[in-house]
């Protein structure tokens, strides 16, 4: 979640987040879910999703944006104190921006690897 302090004019208190999910519009993605501590719920509700992530065992889903946009939602399970505070963010975007974002992680990834090697 971006902190309030943070927030730039346009983002959403409490529901923007730092490193959103991209995926691009038109085309079927898998989601696989997991959790490591206690259970949590993926909630996509302009979607149509909500799936649990339990310990131990994987979740999967799919999903399908026909047009592009910001798509919010949260964790919809009390799994702990700050249960309020884990949003989730969705980008759908066109094939073209898709594969733009695609490559700059890429390389982004790869930068980050060879300084992890050398050191």
């Amino acid at each position: 979640m971006v902190p309030e302090s943070d927030l730039e004019v346009g983002q959403l208190r409490l529901l923007d987040v730092d490193n959103r999910l991209n995926v691009p519009v038109d085309t079927h993605a898998r989601l696989v879910v997991q959790s490591t501590d206690v259970l949590h719920d993926f909630a996509l509700p302009s979607a149509g999703i909500k799936i649990d992530a339990a310990p131990g065992r994987l979740n999967q889903t799919s999903l399908l944006l026909e047009r592009e946009g910001t798509f919010y939602g949260q964790c919809s399970e009390i799994c702990g104190v700050y249960h309020g505070f884990m949003p989730i963010a969705v980008d759908s975007l066109s094939l073209e921006e898709y594969l733009t974002w695609l490559s700059s992680m890429t390389i982004f990834f790869s930068k980050k690897n060879k300084v992890r090697k050398s050191s």
